[in-house]
């Protein structure tokens, strides 16, 4: 073997120092220890031949020996750069690891970044704490007026005696109402440091997660929002403000200091700041006399008095019913003396002494806003409330700070007033008929048809003694002053084909057919007999039991005819009906939800005065409708953060609207309503009265002015739960009230003051529409209301057979036969008629036709149907059931 092919011999020198000296040459082919000592090369050469990369060339050759050698710290075979040379004091990258496990923060490494960011947040609480100054209460807690402003821009009323307020020494605070406090607000009291973290936490996620907001939950928290910070914001800056506020005034103050702020800032409802005036409010006595019962009932109040009052707060949340605002009352009272019994604050013995609930004092007004000024005053309130999106709660507008601008004119309102005042001076008179005398109440509204404005408002004749607003929904409910809403609807959807094709036909009102008699058999639209639940038979009488015979729509409101607008309603469609009353500005609330009864057309439904005058603007303003509207702007610290921007919207068509219009004139011209007319102007209107005189109506309006005025019997006493309406029969020496007495005469004399100076306006002239048509059975021959002599007999039925019972005894009428019912005009319509409906006799006496003395003659045809007569058939019987029937 050649000599340059022998292996070289080997080093005697092992051990780790060879190992890192072979480490440490180069992998060259020119350092090739293969080659033997002898050949290598010397390290002067080996400098002349490195690589341009230098001594970083160097150290990465080195690490790739390290790992072909088998570095024991670093991993087998290939891999990435091996740990840093040098640990470090935050050591991340972590130096000795490889891979995700060098990412992996160690335990030390996190448990000193927690410590740290808690350091943080306790050096930043302790910053926000220091800088924290100590509240004053006497600058937060102190309540202002409200003053309200008539439309002309005087002040109408200052509502100092809402904001009422008497402070307190804790030595006044009788101990019964802090135990009271504490079992039902915040049980750990006396104990805790004016704050409750886990309270905090989870309102803080709560709110977070978008879910049910929640307050502060001991009652520092609580008297620092309220008396403190003044603000009722459920939100996360208010909570942090809260949170440190609290504990600084948990660490400065005593506790006998919060407990007595707290009580002496609260808001307990009807107007009443801090304990002290509670006591005076609920209860008529000082704080310091109130019992363990009473303090529990007063404790309560501070969850929300809106909702705990018994007196009820339905202007606020139609929820908060005298009924289930007394059921929630209760509860809680009983709950928090079941509490201080268990926290040995009130011994078994002296608990059952309270076994009944501490019904406080009826609600009270305050004497400065006493006559109408109380109710202006409500109804702005409310609408404030209600109406205006400012976030304003009742505590908030409580507390004053405010100048609210309303609509009301004061020498409208003053004339309401005097024309309501008149009538009961002249004919109420209770000492004299305390039968019928009694309980006689009134309500009214005027509107402004241009923009919806309530002018001026009737309440009741005095807010400290008559609490209800008769201005607003009394439950009195509208008779015949619903029907221009059928006849709209008529025109405006048309009455529905009874061969059942989906087709309708719009109705033209002077050519429009009803039967107008007295116990009319009403049908459904398909010819079909009504009948309810039990199977009854529905039967519609007339005011007075007064049957007209074949009618046309205008001499049907005229005369305020029942059963011709009762079938009217049933061929349109009651939910029809009923939607045309909601365009024209009604609320769609529980009484316009009624069964589809035959009766909701002749007014069953209860709406306000207001909401009244305000739909039957609509009419006078060609079918725009605008919501009434009592507050113009607010304004606070001399910046107005309201300001009322009306909409107008279509509700009905101009021909519909001024059809209706001309209708409703005739009723004041020639019909029920000529009580109601105003020399010099034209007036638009209809009386109504309800079944069983329960309550009567005139609602009417000139181009300017729409008002109505409404009349019924009811207990006021609010601590009797059984009230009810009470007949009108013989009140103030009347036979009967319609809406032709004294609600008529009430809207003339006050008209007769609000259109002075007013430029006299026509209504607009009608544009004709729709077709003729024969309801009800009704045959198309009737005389329509334009003809001179109604006696005059059809000529496709004629008179041979007079009928069995005359019209002065109309309870005793039979009903027509099936087959004169579908046919109608079963003879001539041969007198009767007084007036009929509201005047029943009264002012107009016998109306257009005077002496016609009522029955129908004649023999009805068998054969023959008119086009799109629904037809007939039936037994009979019944005579509207359970359900009535409103009169006139």
């Amino acid at each position: 073997m050649s000599e340059h092919r022998r292996k070289s011999p080997q080093s005697q020198g092992g051990g780790r120092a060879a190992a890192r000296r072979a480490a440490q040459q180069p992998s060259g082919r020119r350092a090739d220890h293969s080659r033997g000592a002898d050949s290598a090369v010397p390290s002067d050469a080996y400098e002349e031949e490195r690589p341009a990369g230098g001594r970083a060339e160097a150290r990465r050759a080195s690490q790739r020996g390290s790992r072909r050698a088998g570095h024991p710290e670093g991993p087998p075979g290939r891999g990435r750069g091996g740990p840093p040379g040098k640990k470090r004091i935050i050591d991340y990258p972590r130096h000795d690891k490889y891979g995700w496990r060098r990412w992996t923060p160690s335990w030390k490494l996190t448990t000193g970044l927690f410590l740290a960011f808690c350091a943080s947040l306790m050096g930043a609480a302790s910053i926000a704490y220091a800088m924290v100054k100590t509240p004053s209460i006497v600058d937060t807690a102190v309540a202002q007026n409200n003053v309200y402003y008539w439309a002309d821009g005087t002040q109408m009323a200052a509502t100092g005696g809402e904001v009422n307020r008497q402070i307190l020494d804790y030595s006044e605070i009788p101990m019964e109402m802090q135990e009271a406090v504490v079992a039902a607000e915040n049980k750990t009291f006396w104990e805790d440091s004016g704050v409750d973290p886990k309270g905090i936490a989870r309102a803080f996620v709560n709110m977070a997660k978008g879910g049910e907001t929640q307050g502060g939950s001991t009652i520092t928290q609580q008297f620092v929002k309220n008396a403190v910070l003044n603000d009722q914001n459920q939100t996360l800056s208010r909570k942090f403000k809260e949170l440190f506020i609290s504990i600084k005034v948990g660490n400065e103050w005593g506790k006998k200091k919060i407990m007595a702020g707290y009580l002496n800032s609260s808001y307990y409802g009807r107007g009443a700041f801090g304990l002290q005036a509670a006591a005076r409010t609920y209860y008529g006595v000082d704080a310091k006399d109130l019992n363990s019962s009473q303090c529990a009932f007063l404790a309560t109040l501070l969850k929300g008095a809106t909702y705990y009052d018994p007196a009820g707060a339905t202007e606020y949340d139609s929820a908060a019913t005298p009924e289930a605002n007394l059921k929630r009352a209760s509860d809680r009272w009983s709950g928090i003396l079941d509490e201080l019994v268990a926290e040995k604050k009130l011994t078994p013995a002296e608990r059952a002494k309270f076994s009944k609930f501490p019904m406080p004092d009826p609600l009270k007004k305050n004497d400065k806003l006493g006559g109408q000024t109380g109710y202006l005053v409500d109804l702005a309130k409310s609408y404030v409330l209600n109406n205006t999106d400012l976030g304003i709660d009742a505590k908030t507008l409580s507390a004053g700070g405010y100048e609210i601008h309303t609509t009301f004119e004061k020498d409208k309102v003053a004339a309401l007033d005097k024309a309501v005042s008149k009538v009961y001076d002249a004919k109420i008179d209770p000492k004299k008929r305390p039968d019928t005398d009694t309980h006689v109440q009134f309500g009214g509204a005027s509107i402004d048809n241009e923009t919806g404005a309530i002018l001026a408002i009737y309440g009741g004749q005095d807010a400290t003694k008559h609490f209800t607003n008769n201005a607003n929904e009394t439950g009195a409910q509208v008779g015949s002053t619903f029907k221009p809403f059928v006849l709209a609807a008529a025109m405006e959807d048309g009455v529905q084909d009874p061969k059942g094709s989906g087709k309708r036909t719009i109705v033209a009102p002077d050519k429009t057919i009803y039967n107008g008699d007295n116990k009319l058999k009403i049908k459904r639209f398909d010819g079909s007999i009504w009948t309810d639940k039990e199977g009854n038979e529905w039967r519609q009488t007339n005011d007075g039991g007064e049957s007209f015979g074949p009618i046309d729509l205008r001499e049907a409101m005229k005369k305020s005819a029942n059963s011709p607008y009762v079938q009217l309603g049933m061929d349109v469609g009651i939910p029809q009906v009923r939607q045309a009353a909601i365009s024209a500005g009604l609320l769609n609330n529980a009484s316009m939800n009624h069964n589809d009864v035959p009766s909701f057309s002749i007014g069953i439904s209860t709406p306000s005065a207001i909401r009244m005058a305000g739909a039957y603007s609509t009419f006078a303003s060609s079918g725009k409708q605008r919501d009434p509207y009592s507050v113009e702007k607010v304004v606070q610290k001399g910046r107005a953060v309201y300001t009322h921007e009306g909409s107008t919207k279509s509700a009905f068509s101009a021909p519909v609207a001024d059809t209706v219009t001309d209708i409703l004139k005739t009723v004041v011209e020639d019909g029920t309503g000529t009580n109601a007319q105003l020399p010099g102007h034209q007036v638009a209107g209809k009386t109504g009265t309800t079944d069983g005189n329960k309550s009567a109506w005139f609602v009417g309006y000139t181009k300017q002015i729409s008002t109505a005025v409404d009349m019924y019997r009811l207990d006021d006493d609010a601590t009797n739960t059984d009230r009810k309406f009470e007949e009108m029969f013989g009140t103030g020496g009347e036979e009967k009230i319609h809406g032709a007495s004294f609600p008529s005469t009430i809207w003339r004399d006050y008209m007769m003051e609000a259109m002075k100076g007013k430029k006299a306006l026509p209504f607009p002239k009608p544009e004709p529409l729709g077709d003729a048509w024969y309801g009800g059975g009704a045959s198309p021959s009737p005389t329509p209301s334009e003809t001179a002599s109604p006696s005059e007999s059809p000529s496709e039925s004629p008179s041979e057979t007079p009928s069995e019972t005359p019209s002065e005894t109309p309870s005793e009428e039979p009903s027509p036969s099936d087959t004169c019912t579908r046919l109608f005009g079963c003879g001539d319509n041969n007198g009767g008629q007084n007036g009929g409906g509201d005047n029943g006799g009264g002012n107009n006496g016998g109306g257009n036709n005077g002496g016609q003395n009522g029955g129908n003659t004649g023999t009805p045809s068998t054969t023959t149907s008119p086009p799109g007569d629904p037809g007939g058939g039936g037994n009979g019987g019944g005579d509207g059931g359970i359900f009535g029937g409103q009169q006139g």
